[in-house]
Parts: structure tokens; C-alpha cells; sequence
């Protein structure tokens, strides 16, 4: 390293050299160590060589034997040839009687004064006065007149000593490290930088400091850093309370900007207690300003929870668009980069705007509805469902959180939701009945099999998920995108729209055999000649329909390795692959775990489609019996509707099938016959969303005629390749993992390892014995992909956070996948579930 002081010693100790050969160099208070670690000596380390000044020389280091020091240089002064050489002594007085002396006679015995030369070095570029001012300060080291020369510029211009201790190259990085940490006042009254200190911040923020309390200093100084930048940020007149605060320059309030920007970067715990103090001391509040007039900063806390308490009455008000403007602009409020309860509160009321301006949406489109029923699925599955998977995400979010959500904002979307809802259901409804509950144009349920899995040589998978409704299937279909050829396409479905009819109409032969019939007092399906009233039946007429097929659950694909898959598989040519979590949790009164369940069954069949293509099944058909109707709470008594009486077969929530009996206000009854089936059943529905007091769950039904019961998706995949073995060579690092889980939410940090990691997504999930049990809801620092992974930039580091959609685990691994292969790039130990455990 080369600096003023360092140039002038070694210049001295190279002449010493040059004339003498061996210089014994005695350093007592070993102020002189520094600058051997600056030659790349270690002082402890016994003989070395060094370049002083362009002048090779050997130094040896001293090191609790002098005896030991002599035999070391002595074969190196025995020869002919004059050495160069150093002997250094470090905390050694020079002595009568050292075993050195003959080597000092011989050479030069050197007991250099740090302070005398520093005077002389500094004297080819400062003034007498500062450099008296510099080197009068007790404690003064090396290292201090080290960094107060370099950057000086001379003259009249004092070294930094403050410098020194607080580090940082511009003034304000030097104020908010000071600020930041108490521990620095010692050093700095210690090494007399007090004085210097005042003196910075009196320069750049013509502040005058009062007394000598150094830790006073701090407290007014941060106080008024953290008020000019508060009140520059203001986009109205500042509240009564800053009025002590004192007018600055433009000048004075960018650096009070950057000095506050810099503490919340490098010193975000320290920032965080100082502006909670501050915060306090000048009385600031919500009732304080108006929040709508905050700026771009959020210097103080209350300022991120009242511009959230706006968001949400501007959710309530229907201003959605000004809601989302500000969620967007405070997504990097330092005050939410490392508090996850806080985010998820922000996301839940982002997910409140998203659906309410879609029901707005849906609403005005309304204005000029469809038709024809056609025209009504076309619109829905085009556009409309947009506004199921808003209200799937918001719902599903809800849950999660650890404090509840705003009620005005929460109620006013759901509100919305349902007035929309109800008016999707009426009109749809209202234009089936005028075409005779006939839907032309619209591929029918009943013809998925025969027209889609049957025709084509070659193996083939079907996926049979009960209960997936047309917007959870549009999101599937874009998470298999970069997986190969992917179509979806909207089917209408038969009525009633229950699992009975539904999965019947998947069937092979059900393009030319479909009736529904009653079968032993409950109502079945005949299709080819079977008679089909659950599931053990539905097996037996696909096995005898189609010998070379295989029957699996989605839960034990996944659950089997790559080889036992194949195995599981064998030669067959069908593979039929069943879900049946979404209707099974929804029916069963479980409203909350079919919340989850419902995203993380998307995930889990993207998977399960990649695994079956890593293995040659190359060519996939996904489709569901029925969709269904999700509230957020139980239908209020008004939407529930008496059941028709006369002879019941069966009675659901949205549908009653039987003969006779009354027909309810607001309801539609339907013949069999006229939906062309060869029986005297009957069936009435509610024409909107009302349900029949009947048993079953009153959030999560099925059986209706509306868009969201009726439209099913139909998704034909085409792998182009399959899932190969992980490519990558970054491997990805992740950080903060919890010893435990006690919050249904969490964070970790993730990166990659170095700098070779690509752009590519990653899909972070939790796991429990093979099972996904919760997924990434928020990520800072990186883009958040509609399939739930995570784009991950090289050299960045991202703050992910979890939500455990499944609370009765009792540990969870963390494991990351890479979502265009399933391969796992990262795993976790088992981390234990401990909800509400501190």
C-alpha cells in the first residue's frame, strides 16, 4: 500500500539498508507493525523478504527468543557478500546487553518516533498547523495518520481521524455509520475526533450541536436527518409538529435523503430504532398528515400502516385503480422488506383491488351480454374467468394471514364478487332455458374421451380431477406452456353438475350412451350399457372399454421414484390418473383446507404431467367432471331456498333430482328428457346462486347450471421433450431457513451460489412426505410468476416468502424444483411445524 507516510518510512529504511547492510529496527510500542503488514511481512512469522522502496530486502521478525532471531540471520552475515537485511523487534526496547550487539556494531541500530516522522512526512504536503493540530491528539496511531493523508488533499485541509474510526468514503456514508452505531462514541472522544465530528455535521447539515454528549449529538441529529427528509417527501404543508425542526437548503435535504437512505441499506435494525424514537418524539401519526399526501418514502412506520388503512377504504369505495397505483409504488417500503406478516397484509389487500376492478370489469361487460349460451362460455372462458382465480387467490390468502385483514375492504369485495356472481348465474341460466337447455358450437363433456384420447395410436395419460373448475384449468395450461404443445379449450358440462354424472361423462362409449337413470333410489349413469354409480364401476367399464389401462391416484404418481413409476405403468397405453382432493375437501364441510388445496393441486398436476413425460407419455388429456361455486362464508338465509318435495332421489345443495313436488321461486325445472336423456327424472336448479337447504358444506357446492359449474376445461398436451436430468451448474443458496415453523408464514433469502446462476425461474414449495403442503406467496427482490415460481436474476438475492397451506404437518422440507423439468435443486433438512409455538 502506498500513502505519504508509508513512501517517507520506507524511503528512510531502504537508505539505512543501502549504507549498512543489516538494520536492527526496534519498535517498543509496536507502532510500526502496521506498516510491515503493509510490505506484506508478518511480523510473527520469522524470516521473510519484502520490496522497501524498489529495494529487495530480507526481514526478520522477532518473536519472543532473541537467541532464537540471531541463529536465524546469522548464516545469512557469515558470507562475504554484504546482506540486506531487516531484523525487526517488535515491543523491544534497544539494550547494552543484547545478544544483537555484534550485528548492530556491524550494521545500524534504528529506534525510530512514529510522530517524528509523520512530522517530517506530512511536512511535504501540510501546513504547520495541521499537521500540530493532527499529531497533538492523544492515542494517535499508524493507522490513523495512515487514513487521515490519503484523499487529503494538503495544505490547509485537515486529515481525517474520524475517518478512521467510522469508515465510509463520503461525508454522509461517515454521518449515518456514526448514527448507526453508539459503540463508535468512545473511539471517537478517545482519539480527541469529537471536535471533527461536530464539525461534519455542522457542514453538511448546518446543524450546530450544543454541549460535548456525543450521544446527544446522535439523538438530534438523527432526529432532524429523518424530519427534513419526511418533510421534503411531503406532497402537502408538513404537520405542526415539525415546526422545531429548522428550514434547510435543497442541498441540506438531499444529503439528509441520503444519509437516512444509506442507514436503512447498511443499518436497517439500527434505522428501524431510530426512526420508532424519532417517530415518537415529534408525535407523528396517522391523524398527523394526510396519507394521500405522503411521498415517495416511507421514512417513519406509520406512514406504511396508514397509507394501507387507505388502500383499503379506497378498496371499500370501489377505487381500485388509485389502490393498486400506491400498493405498487410502497412494494419496496423498507418497512416491509423483512416483515412478512406486514407483506402479506399489503398482498391481501392487492388481491382485494384485483378482484373488485375485474368484478367491475365483468359488470360492465355485462352491460351487452351474450345471447346465446355459446356466446355466454365463449366470453367466460375467454376473459371472464379471470375473475374465478382473483377470487380463488384472495380467498385462498385470507387464511394465512396471522392478524385479519381489513373487514370494510374484505366485505365490500366479496360483495362485489357476488352481486357479479349472481348476475353471470342469472343471465347464463336465463339463455339456456331460452335454447331449450341445448348448447351448440361448445364441444360437450360427454365426447371427450371418444374425440380426444381414443382416436390416436400410441400411449396416452388422462387426468380425471374432480371439482377443477374452467379458471383453475386455464392456469394449469400456463404452467405446462414451456413444457410442449398445450391447448385448452372449454367444454359445457352435463347437468346435474355432480361428480356422479360428471366422471360418467368422461367415460369411453359416452358420446353415443349417456342417460342418467335412478338406480336403486339413487341416480346413476348408464353409458354404453354400464350402469355407473361410482367410482369402483367407472373402473370396471374403462378396464373392459380399454384392457391395456392403468388406474392411479395423483397422490401415489407423485409419491413413486422415476423407476417404480415406469414400473407402475408397465406397457400399458392408458394411463388414467385421478384427483379428487379439491371436490373430497370442498363436500366434506372442510372449507379451509379446499382453499389450499386448490392451489396446490395445480402445482401437483403440472408435476405429475412433467413426471409422466420424463418417462415417454408424451401426450396428455386433462379434464374435470364439474366445477363448482366457492363463498368465502355460509350463504346468508335469504339465498337458501326450501327443497321441491314430491319423489326425491337425491337432494344437493345446488340441485334437486326426483319427480314432482313444487317448483321453489327463483328456480328452473328441467325434464330429463329435454337435456336427452332417456328417463322420467326430473331436476330444478336455483336460476342464480342460491342453494337448497340440504346437507353438505354451504361455501363449496356443485350441481347447477352455472358458468363456473358447468364450463369444464379440456387440456391436451403434447410433451416436445422429456424431463431431463437437472442441467444447471449454479447451485442456488438459501439463506435464513427457520430452525422451526411457528408462523404459517415465512421468509428466506435465496440466490444463487455465484455469479454463473442464470435467469431462469426456480419453484420453491414446501413439502411433507411427498406431499406439497405450501408454496411461495410473496418475493421481494425478484418476479413473482403466475405459476407460483420465482425468477431469480444472477448475482441478486430475493426474499421469498412461504405460506403452509397445510397446518396438521408435523415438519416440512423446504425443496426448490425447476419448473420446465421437476428437477430438484435445492433441498432442506426436515424442519419442524410448531404453529403458535414462540
Amino acid at each position: 500500500m502506498s500513502h505519504l507516510l508509508h513512501d517517507y518510512i520506507a524511503k528512510q529504511l531502504a537508505r539505512h539498508v543501502g549504507e549498512h547492510g543489516v538494520v536492527v529496527l526496534y519498535d517498543p510500542r509496536s507502532e510500526f507493525e502496521p506498516f510491515l503488514t503493509e510490505l506484506d511481512v508478518d511480523p510473527g512469522s520469522g524470516l521473510s523478504e519484502a520490496e522497501v522502496d524498489g529495494v529487495r530486502v530480507q526481514v526478520a521478525s522477532y518473536d519472543e527468543s532473541m537467541y532464537a532471531l540471531r541463529a536465524v540471520v546469522e548464516p545469512l552475515v557469515e558470507g562475504d557478500e554484504t546482506p540486506q537485511l531487516v531484523l525487526y523487534l517488535r515491543g523491544l526496547e534497544s539494550s547494552k546487553d543484547s545478544p544483537l550487539m555484534e550485528l548492530e556494531l556491524a550494521g545500524k541500530r534504528w529506534e525510530p518516533q512514529l510522530r517524528q516522522l509523520a512530522r517530517i512526512a506530512l511536512q511535504q504536503r501540510f501546513t504547520t498547523g495541521v499537521i500540530d493540530e493532527l499529531l497533538d491528539r492523544g492515542n494517535l496511531v499508524y493507522d490513523d495518520i495512515a487514513q487521515a493523508v490519503t484523499g487529503a488533499t494538503g495544505g490547509d485541509e485537515l486529515p481525517s481521524i474520524l475517518k478512521t474510526i467510522v469508515g465510509g468514503g463520503s461525508p454522509e456514508a461517515q454521518l449515518s455509520a456514526w448514527l448507526a452505531d453508539p459503540d463508535l462514541d468512545a473511539p471517537i472522544v478517545e482519539r480527541q475526533a469529537a471536535l471533527e465530528l461536530s464539525k461534519l455535521i455542522e457542514s453538511r447539515l448546518s446543524l450546530v450541536l450544543p454541549g460535548e454528549d456525543i450521544s446527544k449529538w446522535r439523538a438530534v441529529a438523527a432526529r432532524f436527518v429523518l424530519a427534513v427528509e419526511f418533510r421534503s417527501d411531503l406532497n402537502a404543508e408538513p404537520p405542526q409538529k415539525l415546526d422545531s425542526i429548522p428550514t434547510t437548503t435543497a442541498d441540506v435535504e438531499r444529503r439528509c435523503r441520503s444519509i437516512a437512505e444509506l442507514l436503512r441499506k447498511n443499518a436497517a435494525d439500527a434505522y428501524a430504532a431510530l426512526a420508532d424514537k424519532v417517530e415518537q418524539e415529534l408525535g407523528l401519526k396517522a391523524s398527523s398528515v394526510d396519507p394521500l399526501a405522503l411521498g415517495a418514502i416511507d421514512t417513519f412506520r406509520f406512514e406504511e400502516q396508514a397509507l394501507l388503512e387507505v388502500c383499503a377504504g379506497l378498496v371499500q369505495r370501489g377505487d381500485y385503480e388509485q389502490a393498486q397505483g400506491i400498493i405498487e409504488e410502497r412494494r419496496a417500503s423498507f418497512w416491509l422488506a423483512d416483515n412478512v406478516d406486514r407483506q402479506a397484509q399489503w398482498e391481501a389487500i392487492e388481491l382485494a383491488a384485483a378482484l373488485g376492478a375485474l368484478a367491475s370489469e365483468v359488470e360492465a361487460a355485462l352491460s351487452t351480454a351474450p345471447t346465446s349460451p355459446s356466446g355466454w362460455i365463449e366470453q367466460y372462458a375467454d376473459e371472464w374467468h379471470r375473475l374465478d382465480r382473483a377470487q380463488r387467490r384472495f380467498e385462498a390468502w385470507l387464511p394465512k394471514l396471522e392478524e385479519e385483514p381489513d373487514e370494510r375492504a374484505v366485505a365490500a369485495v366479496r360483495s362485489s364478487y357476488e352481486a357479479v356472481l349472481n348476475m353471470l348465474a342469472s343471465g347464463f341460466t336465463r339463455s339456456l332455458a331460452d335454447a331449450g337447455w341445448a348448447v351448440e358450437g361448445v364441444r360437450k363433456q360427454t365426447s371427450i374421451f371418444d374425440s380426444l384420447v381414443r382416436p390416436e395410436k400410441g400411449r396416452v395419460a388422462l387426468f380425471l380431477v374432480d371439482a377443477m373448475r374452467y379458471e383453475m384449468g386455464a392456469e394449469l395450461a400456463e404452467r405446462l406452456q414451456d413444457h410442449g404443445e398445450v391447448v385448452i379449450d372449454p367444454a359445457v358440462g352435463v347437468l346435474p353438475s355432480i361428480t356422479v354424472t360428471g366422471m360418467a361423462a368422461l367415460m369411453p362409449g359416452a358420446s353415443t350412451s349417456y342417460d342418467i337413470i335412478e338406480h336403486r333410489g339413487k341416480l346413476a349413469v348408464e353409458v354404453d350399457g354400464s350402469v355407473l354409480p361410482d367410482l369402483r364401476a367407472r373402473k370396471r367399464h374403462l378396464s373392459a372399454r380399454i384392457p391395456s389401462s392403468v388406474d392411479l391416484d395423483l397422490g401415489e404418481l407423485l409419491g413413486l421414484s422415476r423407476s417404480k413409476l415406469t414400473n407402475r405403468i408397465g406397457r400399458h397405453d392408458l394411463i388414467v390418473v385421478r384427483s379428487q382432493e379439491i371436490d373430497a375437501f370442498g363436500e366434506g364441510g372442510f372449507s379451509y383446507q379446499a382453499r389450499s388445496v386448490m392451489d396446490t393441486a395445480i402445482n401437483d398436476l403440472a408435476r405429475a404431467v412433467r413426471r409422466l413425460a420424463g418417462i415417454g407419455i408424451s401426450r396428455t388429456v386433462i379434464a374435470s367432471d364439474h366445477g363448482h361455486l366457492f363463498a368465502a362464508e355460509d350463504r346468508d338465509d335469504s339465498m337458501r331456498i326450501d327443497a321441491p318435495g314430491g319423489d326425491r332421489v337425491e337432494l344437493h345443495r345446488r340441485c334437486w333430482i326426483g319427480r314432482g313436488g313444487t317448483t321453489p321461486n327463483g328456480c328452473e325445472r328441467i325434464g330429463a328428457r329435454d337435456l336427452g336423456n332417456d328417463t322420467d327424472l326430473e331436476i330444478v336448479f336455483p336460476a342464480s346462486c342460491g342453494v337448497f337447504r340440504a346437507g353438505g358444506d354451504l361455501s363449496f357446492h356443485h350441481g347447477g347450471p352455472t358458468l363456473q359449474e358447468m364450463v369444464i376445461p379440456v387440456i391436451t398436451v403434447r410433451s416436445t421433450a422429456p424431463a431431463p436430468e437437472d442441467g444447471r451448474t449454479a447451485k442456488l443458496a438459501i439463506g435464513d431457513v427457520p430452525t422451526a415453523i411457528t408462523n404459517r408464514m415465512f421468509s428466506v433469502k435465496l440466490s444463487y451460489a455465484s455469479m454463473l446462476g442464470t435467469d431462469a425461474p426456480v419453484m420453491p414449495t414446501l413439502m411433507s412426505n411427498g406431499r406439497q403442503v405450501g408454496r411461495v406467496g410473496m418475493a421481494l427482490g425478484a418476479d413473482l410468476q403466475s405459476d407460483g415460481s420465482v425468477a431469480l436474476a444472477a448475482g441478486t438475492e430475493a426474499t421469498v416468502g412461504f405460506m403452509l397451506d397445510d397446518d396438521s404437518v408435523d415438519s416440512v422440507r423446504i425443496v426448490v424444483l425447476d419448473p420446465a423439468t421437476d428437477a430438484e435443486l435445492y433441498r432442506s433438512p426436515e424442519i419442524p411445524v410448531h404453529l403458535g409455538v414462540v
